[in-house]
């Protein structure tokens, strides 16, 4: 079941980029045997969504050929500054990856569960659905820069915050794919962590996702949430690793 979990998360999260995809100047997911690679060559997007999830367990040749292939992608739109994941069990792809001079920058934690695990008590927590415009009002806060995600087809995202005293004080997204519920982008302002809202939150997301008809549920986790995530039901799926790329341009 891990590995299904694991597989259906990844496909949401392709998924989504190729939605946002197509809310953005020039950007696509390029497909290839082994890999998909979300390419945003301009707007505010670029410094966030280059990102490539490349194949657990290939062959040796056919490795070789998803990393080359990525690497192209990029080339080809201009992208020097892309994150190659991989799964923290694949010590092949990884080494491949290392010998061609990236380097690890970051890492999530892969987390899925059955729906069926969700626990149907109201979580005791003021959530609201928001508009996108709320939402995007709401990023600010953390400093991202103003038009991202501005031109994005929201109806495909259910948007929900959490509010204390009235005010907004956490956010969270769903995007279905094939029965999956991918879960992005759970947030929550410092003064209001540590009384339960994201866990809350994040619950509201699952118990919506279900009644939409998804059997499973996905995200990343940063280290710092994995608890709320835990606490939620979410199960550990391993982590997956961010690679950058060596400096000035794609690797030969």
């Amino acid at each position: 079941m891990s590995d299904e979990l694991y597989h259906r998360g990844a496909a949401s999260a392709v998924a989504a980029w190729a939605h946002i995809a197509r809310g953005a100047e020039g950007a696509a997911v390029v497909r290839a045997p082994g890999v998909a690679a979300a390419v945003f060559p301009a707007g505010p997007e670029r410094d966030f969504y280059n990102n490539a999830f490349l194949e657990r367990d290939l062959g040796g040749a056919e490795r070789e050929a998803a990393v080359i292939a990525m690497e192209d992608a990029y080339a080809a739109a201009g992208v020097s500054a892309f994150a190659a994941w991989a799964h923290e069990s694949d010590r092949p792809l990884i080494e491949t990856l290392e010998r061609r001079g990236y380097h690890l920058s970051e890492s999530t934690r892969a987390m899925g569960m059955a729906l069926d695990d969700v626990d149907v008590a109201t979580a005791r927590v003021d959530v609201v659905e928001a508009t996108w415009s709320q939402y995007l009002e709401y990023l600010r806060r953390f400093g991202v820069p103003d038009g991202l995600l501005a031109e994005v087809d929201e109806t495909e995202f259910q948007v929900l915050a959490a509010r204390l005293d009235g005010e907004i004080v956490a956010t969270g997204l769903a995007f279905d794919h094939d029965g999956d519920s991918g879960i992005y982008n759970v947030s929550t302002l410092a003064p209001a962590r540590r009384r339960g809202i994201g866990t809350g939150l994040t619950l509201r997301l699952l118990q919506a996702a279900r009644a939409r008809g998804c059997s499973t549920a996905s995200l990343q986790s940063t280290p710092i949430a994995e608890r709320v995530y835990a606490a939620a039901g979410f199960r550990d799926l391993g982590r997956i690793l961010e690679f950058a790329p060596p400096p000035y341009g794609t690797p030969a």
